[in-house]
């Protein structure tokens, strides 16, 4: 094909392509190799052979995640602790996403996320095109190679055993910056009944290490011992680390640093006031990604001083 044509095809579907590929597999860095994979490979393709582009392009991303997706299953099935995606800035700072403002936010919360990642990969598809990007049937049956009535069965099936998705407050509100202002500030000077304050009794936390930086390798659950976690694990952190308030999948989050390395993120979700789930990523190679939105100068020593952008 023509690479003003390509150009122009990746002008017009590579924000819904990066967002296919990136619920698809939980990782920012995946998707965008694999959306750019696919452009580099279309260019090689004579345009008389290709009779619907955009259903190639689909098609393409798609069997380049599932691909992907096999060739990975042993590590993700001996991963040590909790497993979570790839935490992504989503808004709030004028920076380019290629996620920002597209489709409904709410599903590249780390809830909505853990939970389409429990369906087979063939079932993700056809949910997420037809859920998530709106697709008819027809141009999913045309991607996923199936006839649409198939198609009609495979998201009815994937439906079912999601059950009810949860709802998920998305974006940063004012009385959201406060909880998470109360927490951070319980978090720096250990006390332990601010903390408490700030969760349930319900509350759980999900950390991330990957194996590579200490975690529990379960979830914790219940605001006591969460909190106790956190004052136990406080005296390890790094004396030059500091904190950002940050839009991390479309959820409030913070964003910490050692010094100017960013090491950690933890985003929530806020239910009545309340922080009802916790999730944490240490593992390293889960944050290249966000560093390249999350700059240094985006640092600083004191919770109040970051927030100021969200109430401009």
């Amino acid at each position: 094909m023509q690479t003003v044509e390509v150009e122009e095809l990746y002008k017009s579907l590579g924000p819904s392509l990066i967002s296919l590929a990136y619920r698809m597999m939980g990782s920012m860095m995946d998707a965008e190799d694999i959306v750019q994979e696919t452009f580099l490979s279309i260019e090689k393709v004579p345009a008389d052979t290709v009779r619907n582009a955009k259903a190639y392009l689909f098609r393409s991303v798609s069997n380049r995640c599932i691909d992907r997706l096999r060739a990975q299953s042993k590590h993700r099935e001996t991963y040590a602790g909790p497993w979570l995606p790839e935490p992504i800035v989503s808004g709030g700072d004028g920076q380019t996403d290629p996620l920002e403002g597209y489709i409904r936010k709410e599903t590249i919360s780390m809830a909505y996320l853990l939970l389409i990642h429990q369906l087979s990969w063939t079932e993700r598809v056809v949910f997420l095109l037809r859920e998530v990007l709106q697709f008819e049937y027809e141009e999913i049956a045309e991607i996923v190679d199936k006839s649409s009535t198939n198609c009609r069965q495979i998201f009815r099936r994937a439906k079912r055993s999601l059950g009810k998705i949860p709802q998920v407050n998305v974006g940063i509100e004012r009385n959201t910056i406060h909880l998470i202002e109360q927490f951070a500030q319980a978090l720096l000077s250990g006390d332990m009944k601010i903390l408490l304050e700030t969760l349930t009794a319900d509350t759980i936390l999900y950390m991330d290490g990957g194996g590579k930086v200490k975690a529990p390798l379960r979830p914790l659950f219940g605001h006591d011992r969460i909190a106790r976690f956190f004052i136990a694990i406080l005296p390890e952190f790094p004396p030059d680390f500091s904190f950002t308030l940050r839009e991390l999948n479309a959820q409030p989050g913070l964003v910490f640093y050692a010094g100017e390395q960013l090491f950690a993120t933890i985003s929530f979700d806020i239910q009545n006031d309340r922080i009802v789930n916790m999730y944490a990523v240490l593992n390293p190679d889960k944050l290249k990604s966000i560093m390249r939105f999350v700059s240094n100068s985006d640092k600083a020593p004191q919770l109040i001083k970051s927030i100021s952008w969200l109430l401009s």
